[in-house]
Parts: C-alpha cells; sequence; structure tokens
C-alpha cells in the first residue's frame, strides 16, 4: 500500500504542475526541459515487469519499456524522472504491488523409492505418475517406486508460502514431519508455454530413522533448488533425503496458473 500511495502522491504532483492558478502566467513560462533517463528494473520480469510499467503510466510521460532488456526509458523533467526512478525502487522488490499478481496451483508430489525389489504386488501408480516413475527407474538405482502422498497448494506470484509437512513414516509409529517452502518470483511466456520462476523450492523434512518404536534417530533432511518450470508439466525436483539405507524420497511438481 505504502507504494501505491507514493504513486498517487506522484501523480497529484504532477497534476498540480500541469494545473497553474494562473493561466495566463502559465502561458508565458518556459516549459521546463526534458531529459531522457533509463532505469534498471533489477528484479520484476515477464507479467510483473508488465504490471510495472503499467503502473508507471499514471505519470503521463514518455516512457518505452525493454522486458528483455529489464530496462525503462523515460523522457520528463528532471524532477519526474526523479519521481518515476523512486517508484520504480519502491516497487522493484519481490512481494511489492507490482510482483504480486497470478495464482498458482501447485501439485507436490513425495516418492519413496527403493533399491530393492517389492516384496509384495504394489498399488499400480496413476499414469502421469507412471510416466515419471519410468523415468527415475532408467535414471537411477531405485526400481521400487511408491506414491507417498499428495500436497496441494495455492501460491500467489510475488509471495512466500509455507506448507507444513506431516507424512507416515517406515519406521512404525513415527511420522515425517517438515516444511514445503516455495517462492514464486513470476510468471512469464517463452513460445507459447508459461513458466513460473521460482527464487527458492525448499523442503526440509525430520525423518525418524530406525527399526521399531524404540529404537530410531530423527535425521534433518533438505532439498534446496531454485529453476523456472513449465505449466503443464511434471517436474522431478530432485532428491530429498533417504527413509532408510536403501530408501529415497523424490519431489515432483504440477503447476497451473490461474488466470
Amino acid at each position: 500500500m505504502k507504494s501505491l500511495l507514493i504513486l498517487m502522491l506522484a501523480a497529484s504532483a504532477i497534476f498540480a504542475q500541469d494545473k497553474p492558478a494562473d493561466t495566463k502566467a502559465a502561458e508565458q513560462a518556459p516549459e521546463p526541459p526534458k531529459e531522457a533517463e533509463i532505469i534498471q528494473v533489477k528484479t520484476l520480469t515477464g507479467d510483473s515487469f508488465d504490471r510495472l510499467v503499467k503502473l508507471l503510466k499514471v505519470f503521463n510521460v514518455g516512457m518505452t519499456a525493454d522486458s528483455q532488456m529489464r530496462t525503462i526509458l523515460v523522457y520528463a523533467p528532471k524532477d519526474v524522472v526523479d519521481q518515476v526512478r523512486h517508484v520504480v525502487e519502491q516497487l522493484d522488490r519481490p512481494g511489492s504491488e507490482a510482483a504480486l499478481g497470478k495464482n498458482i496451483d501447485l501439485t507436490l508430489t513425495l516418492l519413496r523409492c527403493s533399491t530393492k525389489p517389492p516384496t509384495t504386488p504394489l498399488a499400480p501408480l496413476p499414469a502421469d505418475i507412471e510416466a515419471v516413475a519410468k523415468q527415475l527407474r532408467a535414471a537411477t538405482q531405485y526400481k521400487d517406486i511408491q506414491l507417498w502422498d499428495t500436497l496441494p497448494m495455492r501460491l500467489e506470484e510475488g509471495t512466500l508460502s509455507h506448507e507444513p509437512l506431516h507424512l507416515s513414516s517406515s519406521a512404525s509409529g513415527q511420522f515425517v514431519t517438515g516444511t514445503a517452502t516455495f517462492w514464486p518470483q513470476t510468471v512469464y511466456r517463452k513460445d507459447q508455454t508459461r513458466y513460473v520462476h521460482f527464487s527458492q523450492v525448499r523442503i526440509d523434512m525430520r525423518v525418524p530413522i530406525g527399526t521399531d518404536d524404540v529404537h530410531f534417530h530423527v535425521e534433518d533432511q533438505l532439498m534446496d533448488t531454485s529453476g523456472d518450470f513449465a505449466e503443464g508439466q511434471k517436474t522431478v525436483l530432485g532428491k530429498v533425503g533417504g527413509l532408510t539405507g536403501d530408501e529415497a524420497v523424490f519431489a515432483v511438481i504440477a503447476l497451473k496458473i490461474l488466470d
């Protein structure tokens, strides 16, 4: 809200400049000289960059934006250029009014994988997860792949989100706890596909390791990554950790961007 207030005050100042009290005196007053300045946008990209440019139109001055180079060229009197630069500095950050944008439905799927062959027939995996499991079997030593849990999340572009984890473990009577952290910084389009750039994807787990209720210890396990992930595709984020010496957990995400 602070940034929007700055915008409103800046626009009011410009409007006041354009509305002189004495029309005759205003007609005689020379127009202030204009200058051109390139303002670099350091953080916002994609749709967030476009929203920033749209917000800056309140200044009603000559302006050209390049989303690829992340620059804004302003042609206006020096005091107005200074105001534009100040507003860009306020909005060019995660969590600002420009950064907050589209909602994103994210599904986090956790797979329990083992190097040992299954001792009993396994329940069939969903078709889309079976395709992921096939890739894991081909690329890793894990052959027994089971669906552990599926967690739906609603994220907002530009907002850091946390989701608690509470999962049953292989240690009888014990649970894996932790947190899934997602920071979808921006949504953008490349060719015909939309992507979400994540500044951070982090999964923290506290895993009980043991053979029974009495003999076990707790290990902290972590996966921390970032990257650009396509809408409508399942992406293996990587290995989170292990439940036993023969078992590991892999995280898979799928995205849907809501218009």
